[in-house]
């Protein structure tokens, strides 16, 4: 199996606003249930710059991850959740909303974006260092790694859009799940290149990859996943280390 990088819902309520760092929006994500016995509705605020970089945007495939953790929020109860490349945190900030103990991540390098996650974090009622936790963690340099609380779950979307950095985001992940045995490495890409392949990273580093099906992915809160899509092909995919797959 070849794992290629090839390269607006009436849900997302877009509210105008003006900012210091230039022209920007409210985007609004509403998360629900349409199962009769349950009546559960959570709504998410991610401020949004268009003129900024790529981090202050959310991106198709964030609210495809987020619905994913969704669909599964009584399992995300007390799960340490971390986030790679978080960007506006979408993902993330459900998680933590679900009940999951989060941190939300980012380049070191990149003050500002670690600035805008953590607006995302208060637009949403999560204080940083007490709700929530946002740090710097640049791919690759893994002296940061080291500060980490134990994880059950790695999460991130559209982090493969440089192949440039394939390998320092895999051996990032390898490195990890080698720390934290037994948790998983769940992330959304969006297809870029015919070109562009993670398959021999992943054996190079001694990982496992499976497609994750994502035909039932946002039925519960009546969500058509296309509208997210936006005309472009997005995967989902679990990564685990191959020791562990051969010992279950």
């Amino acid at each position: 199996m070849r794992f290629h990088m090839n390269g607006g819902s009436d849900d997302n309520e877009i509210v105008a606003a003006t900012g210091s760092e230039g022209a920007a929006h409210i985007r609004k994500f509403v998360f629900s249930s349409n199962e009769r016995s349950v009546n559960e509705r959570l709504e998410i605020k991610i401020p949004e710059i268009l003129q900024g970089a790529y981090s202050f945007y959310t991106w198709p495939s964030a609210p495809i991850l987020a619905h994913f953790l969704w669909e599964r929020r009584q399992s995300l109860v007390c799960k340490r959740i971390l986030e790679l490349g978080a960007g506006t945190a979408l993902p993330g900030i459900v998680a933590a909303k679900c009940g999951a103990q989060v941190v939300l991540s980012d380049s070191c390098i990149l003050p500002k974006s670690l600035a805008h996650i953590r607006k995302s974090c208060v637009a949403n009622q999560l204080q940083p260092g007490v709700d929530i936790d946002v740090v710097g963690l640049s791919w690759g340099l893994l002296n940061s790694v080291f500060r980490l609380p134990p994880l059950d779950l790695i999460i991130a979307a559209d982090c493969f859009y440089d192949p440039t950095v394939f390998e320092d985001i895999i051996v990032t992940i390898a490195f990890l799940l080698e720390r934290n045995r037994g948790a998983k490495f769940i992330f959304t890409y969006q297809e870029r290149s015919a070109d562009w392949s993670i398959e021999a990273l992943l054996k190079k580093w001694k990982l496992h990859a499976a497609s994750i099906n994502m035909d039932e992915i946002g039925k519960e809160s009546g969500i058509d996943l296309l509208e997210f899509m936006g005309g472009h092909t997005i995967h989902m995919l679990e990564i685990t280390l191959v020791d562990q797959l051969v010992q279950t």
